[in-house]
């Protein structure tokens, strides 16, 4: 079993700013990736911010110059820095780590519950 504990959610102002965490526990034998996805209402679940054990980073186009994603490797957490928040932000953002498994060694997926991130204009 796995568990993400996703926290840092919240309503923010327009032009603020939030800070995600998400920190990943259980049967984990390494962590190969962790990162944010959001899904606004309507809207399909989109590509935030990922990083790799190598801290290789990927964004969506959408927040690029604004978001910061982050680990620390001995707390199997991932930190999600989000300056210049506007309206269209607004969404539940979900957790996703990578990992391979100590039961059988695959690599698997795990998403977190979500948390919800509001911007008011």
């Amino acid at each position: 079993q796995v568990q993400l504990v996703e926290s840092g959610g919240g309503l923010v102002q327009a032009g603020g700013s939030l800070r995600l965490s998400c920190a990943a526990s259980g049967s984990i034998f390494s962590i190969n990736a962790m990162g944010w996805y959001r899904q606004a209402p309507g809207k399909q679940r989109e590509l935030v911010a990922t990083i790799t054990s190598g801290d290789t980073t990927n964004y969506g186009d959408s927040v690029k110059g604004r978001f910061t994603v982050s680990r620390d490797n001995a707390k199997n957490t991932v930190l999600l820095q989000m300056n210049s928040l506007q309206p269209e932000d607004t969404a539940v953002y979900y957790c996703k780590v990578e990992y391979f498994s100590t039961i059988d060694y695959y690599l698997r997926d795990y998403w977190g519950q979500g948390t919800q991130v509001t911007v008011s204009s």
